[in-house]
């Protein structure tokens, strides 16, 4: 089976460890997950696993995903994604937190948080101007770079939307898998709001037995 799964963020609290630090973590409701298709190098060109992930009403999904749920015989999910597949699995077969375990590293991927439109210093870390009145110049981006081009090279950073885009946080430690409930328990923060789409899978960087 697939060692990644999807889930909701529920929130962060603390938890103290043997010796009574205290310990951030983020609460994930990751599960269970139906694999709905399977995809293989003869037919596909390349192995991988779709996945399903949450309710839904069947009125709100179009017909296009209603006939790919009704052909795999599953009742329709919110949340289709992609995996790649380390071994066979089959149709309608789930996905559940005990592929993962305590101890063990994971990447978690999400959307950031949005915060709207940002000046220079926040979104880039920009250094900012003097400060003293007469300077009259104090957050403001700066040169955008020589006059000879007449123009601004693609690429500059400038003023603009910050957040709300793909963010992937790596090697997060699983401080604590619940079965019962379909809840992973992770140390430090994860992108994203309350409720959002998580995507959690084997840490790629982090090697050894952990992850074994």
């Amino acid at each position: 089976m697939a060692k990644a799964i999807l889930g909701r963020k529920v929130g962060m609290t603390q938890i103290f460890d043997a010796e009574g630090k205290a310990i951030p973590v983020t609460v994930i409701e990751a599960g269970p997950c139906k694999v709905v298709q399977v995809k293989t190098e003869e037919r596909d060109g390349y192995a991988a696993l779709q996945i399903g992930f949450g309710a839904v009403r069947p009125k709100l999904v179009n017909k296009p995903k209603a006939g790919h749920f009704k052909k795999a015989g599953i009742e329709p999910l919110r949340y289709l994604r992609e995996v790649p597949a380390d071994e066979e699995a089959a149709v309608g077969s789930e996905i559940t937190v005990d592929i993962f375990s305590e101890k063990e590293y994971v990447d978690v991927t999400g959307i950031s948080r949005g915060k709207g439109f940002a000046g220079g210093i926040k979104r880039w870390n920009f250094g900012r101007g003097p400060m003293s009145h007469g300077s009259k110049y104090h957050r403001g981006p700066g040169s955008l770079g020589a006059t000879g081009p007449a123009r601004v090279f693609k690429g500059r950073k400038l003023p603009g939307h910050y957040g709300n885009t793909r963010v992937t946080v790596q090697n997060l430690e699983v401080v604590k898998v619940d079965p019962e409930k379909n809840l992973l328990v992770i140390k430090g923060s994860v992108p994203g709001v309350r409720g959002s789409l998580l995507y959690i899978k084997k840490a790629v960087r982090k090697g050894g037995a952990q992850n074994a």
